[in-house]
Order: structure tokens, then sequence, then C-alpha cells
């Protein structure tokens, strides 16, 4: 199953849920695909989906998934990336109203550097996009928080 979060921003991210829609009339897209629009006004045709969604039903769907297609937000990003789940991002841009800037450009190449999600700068490759990913190695996500709580133990010691 494709999982697609939006996050609880309130913007929309119409372009994503139509580029989907599209994908599965295509037959691109053949597996099941479930969406948290958020604050969207598009409603998908080809899939069922949930404005938003409670703490237990979204851990479920993250993971029952193999892919997940977020928005460029860094808390989906990781709680997808936490989730073992690969993971294509999309940015938000401010010329369609989707954010006030277009910062989640910099934090997609920031991610992209680290090598734990595929970006997709350009909404019309989302098709090449998930085929991509089923061929390409990820790095796996490595939190820093132990490495954190050692720095400040260390200081508190000293």
């Amino acid at each position: 199953m494709i999982f697609i979060t939006l996050g609880s921003q309130k913007f929309q991210f119409n372009r994503i849920l139509k580029k989907v829609d599209e994908l599965i009339e295509k037959d691109i897209i053949k597996e099941e695909v479930f969406a948290q629009i958020g604050y969207s006004d598009y409603r998908p045709i080809n899939y069922k989906y949930e404005d938003f969604l409670d703490r237990e039903k979204f851990s479920k769907l993250m993971k029952s998934s193999t892919l997940v297609i977020t928005h460029g937000g860094t808390g989906a990003i990781i709680t997808a990336v936490k989730a073992g789940k690969k993971v294509i991002a999309v940015p938000r841009l401010s010329q369609y109203g989707e954010h006030v800037d277009d910062h989640q450009l910099q934090l997609l190449k920031q991610f992209d550097g680290m090598g734990i999600i595929l970006p997709c700068y350009d909404i019309e490759e989302l098709d090449k996009k998930i085929i991509e990913i089923e061929r390409i190695k990820l790095n796996p996500y490595i939190s820093n928080t132990q490495v954190i709580l050692d720095d400040i133990e260390k200081y508190i010691e000293s």
C-alpha cells in the first residue's frame, strides 16, 4: 500500500493528490493508496482518503505501507524513515499557495544529501520516482539523539 501524508499545516497540496489520481487512472500506480489530505480541498477519485487521522490510525497505515509519499516537512519525513519506509518527498511551493515560502526545497536537498529519501522536485516526474524507488537502495535513518544525550552527560560530569 502507498500511504500519502500531507501533514496538518493549514495549506492545501492539491497538486500531489491530483497527480496520484492521474497515475492510478493511467495504471502506473497499481497498488492500493490511502491519503491523509489535511487542508487540501481536492477530493481523490481513485483512492481512499481522510482529512486528518488520529494517532492510532496514522500508525496503522504507516506500518502497513510499502511506500510513503509526503510533502517536504521534516516531521512527516522523519516519522516515515524512522518506521523504515521508503519515502518520496515532494516540496510544497509558494507559487501554488502550498506554503508561505519555498523552504521545503532546502529541506529536501538536505535529506537528499543524506541519501535517506528520494526527492521529487518536479511533480511531473512522480511516475519515474515511483519506479526508481523500487530499484535504489536508500540509507537507513540513524538518529543522533543518543549522541546528543551522551554529549550532555559528558558535559554534566565534567
